[in-house]
């Protein structure tokens, strides 16, 4: 019987998974749950060595002989201390070592409370990784404990070989072992590139045919990639598409971008046809919080993340292979060799996402947004600002030849501003900003530049507030945190605007944008930048948005 303890389960589970099966004991009480978990199960090699300075070493030896990763678990303490000087012998000596370590729960930390001491990052830049388990209380725990126990177990001959240091609190009581077997785990795979010598190869490329229902998600991407020929024609009907225009020109086709609309509306009966069996991710962030909630809740049953650094990123809950190369070349890697047969999967995901139609709003800060889009130069650079403007921009369809950016990296409201005035300082095109009103205050140093040129084009949406708080599910803005959440106020950029040589427009109504926007977007060069301000009603713009989605369950 083993130990009730799931961080621990979860651990020996993936121990034994990734083939790490020699085990070097040391003795204590806050660690008996794992001594008697890994050494009542048949798969492991355990070898009792009381004094800690030795165990290291002898784990080291171990490790030495044969080359594949050892492990040696103490409990909690001055013991893990005395692991430091092998430790450091792994780390330069690029030995594969697995340090697992017992603690209390953190709360008990400096607590004058018996062998504790600070022990998550103890040995700091002598360990390749060094995580902390979480005591799992809820499904989302069980998660996180098996992404930090795979994420350290594939660091031990991730870019050469070395030590990592998994930490385990564990709670009272230690000695309830009443499992019987250890859970089927998820185990995260890493392939460092692709090549005829893999003997991993074919198995994953027989893996990908497999699967007819495939689907490639690509995050944001700051580049343009022009695929040969030969390459979109292999690739692009074998999987659904999905990216967004922050994931510009990196697609081998025409991807769909309008799901996000498409997931709200989609009935419950649809949504087993439209689940992906496979999916494969590259790039960076992706906004639609729908589809990370359609993926989280409908998993697929497997996901590859390609990504040159090889790191292990599991946005939707499922990741089960790490394809550490570049994407574009993994793309042409297997372009020939998927199965002649064409899926029906991905023409499913265009068909249906065909029917949802571009929105047509009466004046608002959606529809200032669709008029820009639908109005501008066919090269140029757009930066979207994050919060509303980034969503609203999702609504309608961008010319693949226009540059989007946007800081996605952390999603933040400050610095969108200068973001585009430094880019735009170095580009030679036109460069349009569209930014929401906090987004533009906060950051209105932005314009306190000498090096803003005429070649900028900022469109500020002014509602007075923060337009998208109104729309957020269950939260009620009555009352006195109205003006704290919403950041209520009656400010305008015109004086700053002017006094920083900026042509100022602005527009109340369908008919003012619309005239302004014709000098806003005239593709020819200007002698001074400019700022088109669009005043709108949120609390119009927020029901203008609901009754949208409303109408789209409708259809």
């Amino acid at each position: 019987m083993y130990t009730d303890k799931k961080n621990i389960l979860q651990l020996v589970a993936l121990l034994e998974a990734h083939g790490i099966t020699k085990v070097v004991l040391c003795p204590g009480s806050r660690n008996t749950p794992i001594v008697h978990t890994l050494s009542n199960h048949p798969n492991f090699t355990c070898y009792p060595v009381t004094d800690e300075r030795s165990a290291g070493y002898f784990a080291i030896g171990l490790a030495l002989n044969g080359g594949k990763p050892a492990a040696v678990c103490c409990t909690s303490g001055t013991a893990l201390l005395n692991l430091h000087p092998a430790v450091a012998e792994a780390f330069y000596q690029n030995v594969p070592l697995v340090i697992i370590s017992a603690d209390r729960p953190a709360a008990w930390i400096g607590q004058m409370d018996g062998q504790t001491v600070p022990q998550p990052g103890v040995f700091q830049t002598l360990v390749k990784k060094s995580v902390n388990l979480p005591e799992i209380h809820m499904e989302e725990d069980e998660w996180y404990c098996n992404r930090l126990v795979n994420e350290a177990l594939l660091e031990t001959n991730h870019h050469g070989k070395g030590p990592v240091h998994i930490n385990v609190p564990i709670s009272e009581p230690l000695f309830q072992f009443t499992v019987d077997s250890l859970p089927e785990v998820r185990v995260i795979t890493r392939y460092q590139g692709l090549n005829v010598y893999d003997r991993d190869y074919n198995d994953l490329v027989d893996r990908m045919n497999k699967y007819q229902k495939r689907m490639i998600i690509i995050g944001q991407m700051n580049l343009i990639y022009l695929f040969e020929k030969r390459y979109i024609k292999l690739l692009y009907k074998h999987f659904a598409w999905l990216t967004e225009h922050i994931g510009n020109q990196t697609v081998p086709g025409i991807p769909v971008k309008n799901f996000d609309a498409a997931l709200y509306a989609m009935p419950e009966e649809k949504v087993g046809q439209m689940v992906p069996e496979l999916l494969i991710t590259y790039g960076g962030h992706v906004v639609s919080k729908r589809l990370k909630k359609f993926l989280r809740q409908h998993p697929p049953k497997e996901h590859w993340h390609v990504s040159p650094d090889g790191e292990v990123v599991d946005l939707y809950g499922s990741l089960t292979t790490v394809i550490e190369m570049d994407p574009f070349e993994f793309l042409e890697k297997i372009a020939s060799l998927l199965d002649n047969r064409t899926p029906e999967y991905p023409r499913v995901w265009e068909n249906y996402c065909k029917i949802i139609p571009e929105p047509e709003f009466a004046y608002s800060e959606m529809s200032a947004i669709g008029t820009l889009l639908k109005a501008l130069p066919e090269s140029c650079a757009l930066h979207l600002a994050n919060s509303s403007v980034v969503r609203y921009a999702q609504l309608y369809s961008i010319p693949s030849t226009i540059e989007v950016c946007c800081n996605r990296g952390t999603n933040g409201i400050e610095g969108s501003l200068s973001t585009a005035v430094g880019y735009a300082a170095a580009s030679d095109k036109l460069n349009f900003i569209a930014i929401g009103d906090l987004s533009f205050f906060y950051d209105m140093n932005a314009l306190w530049n000498v090096n803003v040129r005429s070649n900028l084009r900022v469109l500020l949406l002014n509602n007075g507030g923060g337009e998208i708080f109104h729309t957020l599910p269950g939260l009620d803005m009555s009352g006195t945190s109205h003006k704290f959440i919403a950041a209520v106020h009656k400010t305008s950029a015109k004086g700053w605007a002017e006094e920083r040589g900026f042509l100022y427009l602005q527009a109340q109504n369908d008919e003012e944008l619309a005239e302004a926007m014709k000098t806003f977007t005239q593709p020819e060069a200007m002698e001074q930048p400019v700022l088109l301000e669009v005043f709108t009603n949120k609390n119009k713009d927020a029901r203008m948005l609901k009754n949208y989605y409303h109408q789209l369950k409708q259809k």
